[in-house]
């Protein structure tokens, strides 16, 4: 299997390619998977405006190579669990070139990171069927990077199945992360600093996300159209401990 993709912003292109492969084990009940991605990326450096030059305008290359590894296992007919390894590699202009960093002597600069970010995100996937009407489906993933940070996944979802054609589906996942040792808040940095951001995203934090969907699922179909045979509408609540918070609700279609 292989792919090619392209996508564009204003200010940003990207040119993506893909190869894989699979195999099952002798007795099907086990697959191993390989996938390697590369993304060639054109980041158009926009400053923030008050360091905006004449020669201002520009782009820079952000490249993206990744290899993804998995294998899967049906040990009964009611458990089966997967394990997943990535290695990613990022080269090139890795900064937000929009992002200002305020230093101690209150002084404005452009976000400045590495040119090389090393990735490392490990996982396992596990679904055990209750019966014919409950699904516990559980995900776990471990990250760690060269930048210095580091974080841990955990993520529940039951689906339950109200009748054949109605489902609800309550979800929880929690995330927290390590600093990475580039970051530091406003007004922090200092100009010995050789790298530099006050990126939230990159800030020590725990995040929570919970909610619940509902899918129906008609025989006949939905609304009178025979060829829509399933809805979900789905409504979750997102909170970080650095003060953020969200309320999202999705609508999902299936036409057949």
């Amino acid at each position: 299997m292989a792919g090619v993709s392209f996508s564009t912003e204003f200010d940003y292109q990207s040119y993506g390619a893909n190869i894989g492969f699979s195999q099952k084990t002798a007795n099907k009940m086990g697959e191993f998977t390989a996938k390697f991605q590369a993304y060639l990326d054109q980041v158009k450096l926009i400053a923030p405006i008050e360091l905006r030059t004449a020669d201002n305008e520009g782009t820079s290359g952000r490249n993206t190579f990744a290899l993804s590894l998995s294998y899967s296992q049906i040990i009964n007919q009611n458990f089966q669990i997967e394990f997943l390894a990535d290695g990613i590699q990022k080269t090139g202009y890795l900064s937000l070139p929009f992002h200002r960093v305020y230093f101690t002597d209150h002084s404005v600069h452009q976000e400045a990171l590495p040119d090389k970010r090393f990735k490392i995100p490990l996982g396992v996937r596990a679904n055990y069927f209750l019966g014919d009407k409950v699904i516990l489906r559980a995900y776990y993933r471990y990250y760690t990077d060269d930048w210095g940070l580091k974080s841990n996944t955990f993520s529940l979802e039951t689906p339950v199945k109200i009748s054949p054609f109605v489902s609800v589906s309550p979800f929880y996942r929690y995330y927290s992360q390590t600093a990475a040792k580039y970051f530091a808040p406003y007004q922090k940095h200092t100009a010995f600093d050789d790298f530099y951001t006050s990126n939230y995203d990159l800030s020590k934090f725990d995040s929570h996300f919970y909610g619940a969907g509902i899918r129906f699922s008609p025989k006949n179909g939905l609304f009178g159209i025979e060829r829509l045979n399933m809805i979900e509408i789905r409504y979750g609540h997102y909170a970080k401990s650095i003060g953020m918070k969200s309320d999202i609700i999705s609508l999902n279609l299936r036409f057949k």
